[in-house]
């Protein structure tokens, strides 16, 4: 894979486009989303990405993360950083398709109802699961192609809001706050939108030059994002859209303000090939940790077997189904979920960049964060302090019946039985 379509696999990995902003416009208002969306990457999109670019670029290895936390911490936190990667992956993935059927459902209401949503949302995981067989260089350069399409509708949108304002001036105050500002879950949202720049690295040993192309494709992807998040809402908020009106989907809506029911219709395909998109990506980023974890004799040895093109074919199969068994989430509750497994294992790899920066000071790194231990160290403090938040915050959310953060414990707290299981599977 080279570097464009790194860059784009990376975009659809963390993002995908504006689809999944609307809960942050709803619940905090345009003024308080827009400024979400441009602090959070300094406290979060920015100290991650700088910590991928080295330490992706240092060992660049299939398997990216988990083989970071075991080089610095051992087996047993390696194994941890895989097992909270792919529980929450068992919620993120289920994000895109219930969007997606979201989405839909704002033009064909009966399309979407019942049992033929969960069909859709199913196809979704089959279509990936079968072009991720085909490996990753056809995942890359798709990713490329949907990108340009998914995002083609916004900038018609960006346009008419424009046009919409000189013609009768600036309506921001029309798009003024909510009744009820929920800011918290507006920052939740925020942060989910903004995570996943490790997720690429998983793949380094299928992308051409990792060490000079990894710090290239996160800093690009996070310039990329921030624009992609910040210019459609500004426009529709100087087109006085009010925010009131912005759930899951309502882009459609404020597409059909502006440019009526060919600009809605193009929205809701583009936001289509989005959820697809970035469930393709992620796909070809998850399926690599059980391959991994098997080469470590973690994990059953089937889970090494591949295709002539390189897929994992086992591990693409068992996680897909896996990913299967969660559509039935409502998105908050995956939002939540997510980022309560996904944040353990974020700080498990900060850790792992002190520990090998004292332990292993003279390691060839192609990329270094500026500066030395104190700044290696100090990089990682806005995403603790945002990932704690998080853990604060969904005190309240439930999901299965209990509280959502109980419910993320309790999935964690599995890791280290599993994997003296597997141990235990190894030694005999």
């Amino acid at each position: 894979m080279r570097l464009l379509p790194l860059i784009a696999a990376t975009y659809f990995m963390v993002s995908g486009g504006p689809y999944g902003l609307e809960d942050i416009i709803g619940k905090a208002g345009y003024s308080r989303a827009l400024l979400l969306l441009l602090l959070i990457p300094i406290f979060w999109s920015l100290p991650t990405s700088l910590m991928v670019g080295e330490l992706a670029s240092a060992m660049p290895y299939e398997g990216g993360f988990y083989h970071w936390v075991r080089r610095a911490m051992g087996p047993f936190w390696g194994f941890q950083e895989a097992w909270l990667s792919l529980a929450a992956s068992v919620f993120d993935m289920a994000i895109y398709p219930t969007a997606f059927v979201l989405y839909l459902s704002h033009i064909a209401p009966t399309l979407t109802a019942g049992t033929r949503g969960l069909l859709l949302k199913l196809c979704i995981v089959a279509i990936s699961t079968i072009w991720n067989l085909r490996g990753a260089v056809a995942v890359g350069r798709g990713s490329v192609r949907m990108m340009a399409i998914s995002l083609s509708p916004f900038v018609v949108l960006i346009g008419l809001a424009l046009w919409h304002s000189l013609r009768h001036g600036v309506a921001a105050a029309a798009g003024g706050p909510p009744a009820e500002v929920d800011l918290s879950g507006a920052v939740l949202v925020a942060l989910w939108n903004y995570m996943g720049w490790d997720n690429a690295s998983t793949i380094a040993q299928e992308v051409e030059d990792p060490q000079r192309n990894y710090p290239r494709a996160m800093f690009t992807s996070a310039v990329t994002v921030m624009f992609v998040y910040m210019l459609p809402l500004a426009a529709v908020w100087m087109a006085g859209i009010p925010s009131a009106r912005f759930s899951t989907g309502a882009w459609v809506d404020a597409a059909m303000v502006l440019g009526g029911s060919a600009l809605a219709l193009s929205v809701v395909l583009a936001g289509s090939l989005d959820g697809l998109g970035t469930f393709n990506a992620l796909t070809l980023s998850y399926t690599r940790l059980p391959y991994a974890m098997a080469e470590d004799g973690l994990l059953p040895r089937i889970f090494t077997r591949r295709l002539p093109n390189g897929v994992p074919w086992v591990s693409v199969l068992a996680c897909s189904f896996g990913w299967a068994l969660a559509l039935g989430f409502t998105f908050e509750r995956l939002i939540t979920i997510d980022l309560v497994l996904y944040g353990g294992a974020l700080i498990l790899e900060f850790v792992a960049l002190v520990i090998l920066r004292v332990r292993e000071p003279n390691m060839h790194r192609p990329f270094r964060v500026p500066g030395g231990l104190g700044t290696a160290i100090a990089i990682g403090i806005g995403p603790t302090i945002l990932i704690a938040f998080a853990l604060c915050a969904a005190r309240s959310e439930r999901a299965a019946g209990l509280p959502a953060l109980f419910f993320a414990a309790i999935i964690a707290a599995a890791g280290p039985l599993v994997y003296l299981l597997a141990r235990r599977r190894t030694a005999a």
